[in-house]
């Protein structure tokens, strides 16, 4: 039997309501985006974040404190440590650092972001380049190309999506909402000036995902790109400029309100 829908009478108020609520400063102290607010260079605010990012799934607590240890094997300056890193800076050691994500794909995702900085200009160059016509997910799927183009451990590649293959990209969509939407209510950081807020898609999981089921935005079962795709037109509806606004209200129905 289906599940029946929770009917609101005016659903985009009711979800304007709840992203203005928690899309406050009180987020981030339970939120991994603490630790790129760590920063205040621009360049160590996007690496802590792509790699804080990348290790966000499972529990919040526990995330922090892996995220925390990686700033600590950097020293706590990520761009440097990145750039001038030395072969004997990094360990040799197959230690897991979160969950499947050990010091192997560490260093090959410190060696390769020196190579994307050092040849690419960056990731937010890499993300933004829209000369081939490919909307925002496309060029994740190519940031994931370029980022091992280099010889690297075929374990590592399972850490970076690629919404081409069906990924819902969660976890990059959520490192691009926190670069692209603005520090205005000093949550996001809004320091990529090159993507549009209308071009991010909602980093899709399993709270947000069963929040918008039981609201009726969203048919889809699986957490993949298609499920991406049909979401984010409902959300666009509801507001054009700034779509992801609404992973707050999701997210906080999801896990602070039991909804």
């Amino acid at each position: 039997m289906e599940k029946l829908k929770i009917k609101i009478p005016d659903l985009k108020e009711f979800l304007d309501e709840k992203a203005f609520k928690y899309e406050s400063p009180s987020f981030i102290k339970d939120d991994p985006i603490l630790i790129p607010h760590q920063f205040t260079d621009k360049r160590d605010i996007e690496i802590s974040a792509f790699i804080t990012s990348i290790i966000s799934w499972g529990n919040r607590k526990s995330i922090i404190n892996s995220s925390r240890n990686i700033m600590s094997y950097m020293d706590h300056s990520p761009y440097d440590f990145i750039m001038n890193h030395t072969k004997e800076d990094l360990t040799s050691t197959n230690k897991s650092i979160h969950r499947t994500f050990n010091m192997i794909d560490l260093n090959y995702f410190i060696i390769s972001l020196r190579n994307i900085y050092i040849n690419y200009g960056g990731i937010e160059d890499i993300i933004s380049d829209k000369k081939n016509g490919l909307n925002l997910q496309e060029r994740i799927s190519s940031f994931k190309k370029i980022f091992f183009s280099l010889e690297h451990p075929q374990r590592s590649k399972k850490h970076l999506p690629s919404p081409i293959d069906g990924s819902s990209a969660k976890r990059f969509n959520m490192f691009l909402r926190w670069m692209v939407r603005s520090n205005e209510k000093g949550v996001d950081f809004g320091i990529w000036k090159k993507i549009r807020t209308s071009e991010l898609s909602l980093p899709l999981d399993v709270h947000t995902g069963r929040i918008a089921r039981d609201l009726g935005l969203l048919s889809r079962n699986q957490n993949d790109s298609r499920s991406v795709e049909e979401i984010d037109i409902k959300l666009r509806e509801m507001d054009q400029v700034d779509p992801v606004k609404y992973d707050y209200a999701l997210f906080g129905l999801g896990v602070y309100e039991k909804f």
